[in-house]
């Protein structure tokens, strides 16, 4: 493991703020000297997948993350002026289990907590904690938020929360981003980690490759925000030190706090979660306890169709078609996929739900069944 290790990157898919791409972070990465970098996009996952195939092509470990929206009050508050407010923090799937429970967070905060982001908040975090780490996030985090706004005991309250969730597993994160605000944050948040005894890790938040890529950055910030460069209102980050830093210019930066250098080795280490591809996973579908396999279930509602469909002596035309294409569906494994397909098309259909469209399964003569 290198020296040093990213683990707060934003790519093209923090939507008009990351302008990172995917299949670039780990050729620079590895240009560098890291043999690992994490992905953590806005409130959402969709990279993930993406980012895991181009670093395992460039050896390189790659992180899985997610910068989540947290709620300043429940996910379910959507009051204007209050609820459009919220905080960020970084989460990094360390094992399987932390992988589901991060996209579990990120689906709720979109079922349950959109309200113009996709929001969490503590009671789901506590929820779904397990597996994860967890670092306090850039000047939006809400440790940050209250050390700037002079409330310490605040940010006490919130990073003991955090900590008692979390364990060994949550971090202060203190960042080198040229903004005059982190400067005093860092200092802060040096002070409080060292009072509450929580270990200190170094990012930085990067939004584009280079530092040359700054530019192009604020430009892309205009086109999500609807303005343009001549305009003295834009968004700004007010910085152009948002890149992909080398180790060597974060050890120099942090080199009075090398601990929150090691910390990114560290959580690197822990981090292992593993795709497998070209193998099908379908949730398990609950079938009758009369019935010995999902198989013979499955069977009995093609039976009980065809005899509705075609009446009580069907031809032998049909019923050859039938056990020709149960053979097909069994040996391709999906007979859970048609049960799973089959009982929400049911359901619909006995509770004057429209259906459609018919292309859903594979024929039109299993679709016929489920009338």
């Amino acid at each position: 493991m290198s020296n040093f290790v990213h683990l707060h990157i934003h790519s093209e898919f923090s939507l008009l703020d990351g302008a990172n791409r995917i299949k670039d972070l780990p050729v620079r990465a590895k240009e560098l000297g890291m043999d690992a970098i994490a992905i953590t996009d806005h409130g959402s996952m969709y990279g993930t997948i993406d980012f895991y195939k181009a670093c395992k092509k460039e050896g390189v470990k790659p992180i899985i993350g997610c910068e989540v929206y947290v709620a300043p009050r429940s996910r379910f508050d959507k009051e204007p002026n209050v609820d459009n407010r919220y905080n960020h923090l970084i989460l990094l799937a360390k094992n399987q289990q932390g992988y589901r429970n991060l996209s579990k967070l990120v689906s709720i905060g979109f079922v349950d907590g959109y309200y113009y982001k996709p929001r969490t908040d503590l009671e789901v975090l506590e929820q779904y904690h397990e597996g994860l780490i967890c670092l306090s996030a850039c000047l939006a985090g809400s440790v940050n938020q209250a050390l700037l706004n002079g409330d310490n005991e605040k940010a006490e309250e919130i990073a003991l929360w955090h900590k008692k969730v979390f364990g060994e597993d949550y971090y202060i994160e203190i960042q080198n981003n040229g903004l005059q605000e982190q400067v005093l944050a860092n200092q802060k948040l040096i002070a409080l980690a060292r009072k509450l005894d929580i270990p200190l890790v170094a990012t930085n938040d990067a939004h584009y490759l280079r530092k040359e890529d700054a530019y192009n950055h604020e430009v892309l910030l205009c086109i999500q925000t609807g303005k343009r460069m001549s305009d003295m209102d834009r968004m700004r980050f007010e910085t152009d030190e948002l890149y992909v830093k080398s180790p060597e210019e974060m050890i120099e930066y942090f080199k009075a706090f090398p601990e929150a250098i090691e910390n990114t080795v560290k959580i690197a280490e822990k981090c292992n979660v593993e795709f497998e591809f070209g193998h099908t996973i379908l949730p398990n579908y609950d079938v009758p306890e009369e019935f010995p396999t999902h198989y013979d279930y499955f069977k009995k509602l093609c039976d009980d169709g065809i005899k509705n469909r075609y009446g009580e002596n069907p031809s032998q035309e049909i019923l050859d078609r039938m056990e020709y294409e149960l053979g097909v569906i069994q040996r391709m494994g999906y007979v859970d996929y048609f049960l799973i397909v089959w009982d929400f098309i049911h359901y619909a259909k006995t509770h004057g739900i429209p259906v459609g469209p018919r292309t859903w399964f594979r024929s039109r003569f299993y679709y016929s069944l489920c009338d």
